[in-house]
């Protein structure tokens, strides 16, 4: 038999240490309190202990509830982080499941957690939201891709669509054209694969990525230190550039952020985020991607856009004039037949039976082009070079050491869940080691400090006392 104490059994180097110095777990009584009935019923599990396992699963990865209450047993480390002693029984399995049931499935609470870790960072100075990085990244769903059924959907409208209506009413009156005639038509409906076994998921079709059904997490971190500033879960059929505006808007609402430039993917270059970008004041530097052109023919590139003119010139010399606006908020700049028969350029230019050739133009294509434009400059260039180190190495973290390659339960509200908490735990990792570091740095500062005020006083002594005195005493 021996006598131990628990305290002693933890390293003091030990990550969980270095946490707990680092986080104060305290909020969370006060964000769950609602949830709780003070004077009815058994005593609960302390939330902040149920929160605290729960953090300890996506720190090392380990999926399963039942198989982390087991790594709770025998792991000394384990049970010191949550305050329990050698002794003490660990909460069954299904308190986790029961909680998530009855109480924290229609709340906010995952979210607020979330919030908390982040608003600790900035009071840190670790969090400034000066420069923020996005991108998305897919978790497989816990759904068989071949157990499906074809449903027949209404095709989701864009959140910019009236703002994009009255921009094609506008550019058309300036050009003297008459308003379109309001559609009087159903919307448009469109086929989708659902899973039967997990419905809010998505089939994924996407260039060099697996089929099948997942989610995708919309992550964005802070260039400062790397730290996760916003987490927000889409099924995988949801293109990356349709929740963005909303969400940087919420980053900056919820946390004051005064961001200055943001650095995206090429899957985020399109004229709706680009003006977005433009009316925040945002300098955005968005990566490009070679437009798909059919080979043999000329690139869009080598129509050149007057803009005093408001004409495209052609490699052939000839101005494509304005013809009208379309629905989809493109300007269309055709050419002059008679002109084109004659051209040398025109198996090159066009198929057209008239040989007329036409160039759009998106109504937001300045705005576009201004932030692109962003990418060939030096401070560009240095945005975007950190965006893998900072969003991509996010990424790649969470999925080779917290579980985030899959989803470990099913449903929309499970997978926020998931990648709340599992981005929490990314910032409290980042949040302790910080820390240390800042502590090791007043350390050696002070160690700086007491060395220089002992050089000068004994300056001082040389100066006053004789130097055999000195010496003698």
């Amino acid at each position: 038999m021996e006598f131990v104490c628990i305290e002693e059994l933890v390293p003091h180097d030990h990550l969980l240490r270095k946490i707990e110095r680092a986080i104060d777990f305290d909020f969370i009584r006060d964000k769950v309190k609602e949830l709780y009935c003070a004077d009815n019923g058994r005593p609960a599990v302390d939330p902040v202990v149920l929160f605290k396992m729960l953090f300890l699963g996506y720190l090392y990865g380990v999926r399963s509830e039942r198989q982390l209450v087991r790594e709770i047993q025998v792991n000394v480390a384990y049970r010191w982080f949550i305050g329990y002693g050698l002794t003490d029984k660990i909460p069954d399995a299904s308190t986790f499941s029961q909680n998530r049931r009855r109480r924290f499935t229609e709340s906010t609470v995952y979210q607020e957690i979330f919030d908390e870790i982040v608003l600790q960072a900035m009071r840190r100075k670790w969090i400034n939201g000066r420069i923020l990085y996005t991108d998305s990244t897919h978790l497989k769903a816990n759904a068989n891709k071949h157990k499906f059924k074809k449903k027949h959907v209404e095709a989701s409208t864009r959140n910019y669509l009236a703002e994009l209506e009255a921009a094609i009413e506008t550019d058309r009156k300036e050009h003297g054209k008459k308003p379109l005639k309001a559609k009087d038509q159903p919307p448009e409906v469109k086929e989708i694969k659902e899973s039967t076994t997990d419905p809010d998921s998505g089939y994924m079709v996407r260039e060099g990525k697996p089929k099948g059904f997942f989610y995708l997490d919309h992550r964005t971190t802070c260039g400062r230190h790397n730290l996760i500033t916003d987490t927000h879960i889409t099924p995988a059929n949801v293109h990356d550039s349709i929740p963005y505006l909303e969400r940087l808007d919420h980053q900056r609402q919820r946390f004051g952020f005064e961001t200055e430039a943001v650095g995206l993917d090429a899957g985020y270059m399109s004229a709706a985020i680009c003006k977005g970008l433009e009316e925040r004041a945002i300098y955005g530097v968005i990566g490009y991607r070679r437009p798909n052109h059919i080979k043999g023919r000329l690139p869009k590139r080598a129509y050149l856009y007057d803009r005093s003119k408001d004409v495209y010139r052609c490699p052939g010399g000839q101005e494509l004039t304005y013809r009208t606006t379309n629905r989809d908020g493109y300007r269309e700049y055709r050419s002059e037949p008679t002109l084109c028969r004659a051209c040398p350029y025109l198996r090159q230019c066009t198929s057209n039976a008239q040989h007329v050739k036409t160039v759009t133009r998106h109504v937001w294509e300045g705005d576009r082009e201004a932030v692109d434009s962003h990418r060939q400059t030096a401070a560009g260039k240095a945005i975007y070079k950190r965006r893998k180190e900072t969003i991509e190495r996010s990424f790649a973290d969470a999925k080779q050491l917290h579980g985030h390659r899959y989803m470990r339960m099913r449903g929309l509200l499970r997978a926020k869940e998931q990648c709340l908490l599992s981005a929490a735990c990314q910032n409290m990792k980042k949040m302790a080691l910080l820390a240390e570091r800042e502590a090791e740095k007043a350390s050696a500062g002070l160690k700086t400090l007491l060395s220089m005020r002992l050089k000068s006083f004994q300056a001082t002594l040389m100066a006053i006392w004789p130097s055999k005195t000195l010496r003698a005493t």
